[in-house]
């Protein structure tokens, strides 16, 4: 394996951070603080504890998978784009870098910036309310699962866009719906029991369940259940990639 091309091309992602800070770190940690003021605050004063935990408390792991499934997207998505728009992608397939070592570069650069993000959105929520963690390494281990899985998903969308247009459109219109519907902000069994079955054709739901089980031990769908939909959906977004190497769909045309 070739080591010294992954780690080139993961410094030149991460440095990419480093130049856009505000955009790509101060803020999401500004906006998730209004969250906390808006919904923490203003609706928290009206519900006061969902099974058993302060609401303030509650919405803090769907605050952190918000920001976390939608900058891993956009990360991975604008990291591959990039070089196509500007033409250098073909300088990568020339490059004696294989397939594999340039996903997991690019895919590996773009969940660091995303796992690094939710821990300072993790502080930032230490801040507001009183945590506890009663699974600390679930919770990583969901934390960076996600930011893999989703960085692997935004790869996909980066390859497919054509357009910076295209590369907003999933993460704005599909996957931050799906997440404030996934009960980011509720319980679920709050719903009435139609809205309930509706609710878990709604991959996001298994995810934000399984990560708030790591915070405080209560969850909408079963434990078992939350990682084997985030292992299904890793599984389907490496078997895209690995299409989209071996056909050079949307790369060699």
């Amino acid at each position: 394996m070739n080591i010294r091309g992954i780690y080139a091309i993961y410094r030149f992602e991460m440095a990419r951070t480093g130049r856009t800070l505000l955009q790509s770190i101060v803020s999401p940690v500004i906006s998730t603080a209004l969250y906390f003021v808006v919904f923490g605050a203003a609706i928290g004063s009206r519900i006061q504890q969902v099974d058993g935990v302060a609401y303030g408390a509650f919405i803090v792991p769907g605050l952190i998978m918000l920001s976390l499934l939608t900058h891993s997207i956009s990360n991975a998505s604008f990291g591959i784009y990039f070089p196509k728009f500007v033409g250098t992608i073909y300088e990568l397939l020339s490059a004696p870098v294989s397939f594999a070592e340039a996903v997991i570069a690019y895919v590996g650069a773009a969940a660091t910036k995303s796992i690094i993000l939710g821990i300072i959105i993790l502080a930032t929520a230490a801040l507001f309310v009183p945590l506890r963690i009663e699974h600390p390494f679930w919770m990583l281990g969901f934390l960076v699962l996600t930011a893999v899985t989703f960085s692997l998903f935004g790869f996909v969308i980066g390859i497919w866009a054509d357009g910076f247009e295209k590369l907003q459109f999933v993460p704005t219109l599909v996957v931050t719906p799906l997440t404030f519907l996934g009960g980011s902000f509720y319980s679920i069994d709050m719903l009435p029991p139609f809205w309930q079955w509706v609710s878990l054709f709604n991959p996001v739901v298994y995810l934000v369940s399984g990560f708030r089980w790591s915070f405080h031990g209560t969850a909408d769908v079963g434990i078992v259940f939350s990682v084997a939909m985030t292992l299904a959906i890793l599984a389907a977004c490496l078997g895209v990639v690995w299409w989209i190497f071996k056909t050079g769909w949307r790369l060699k045309n």
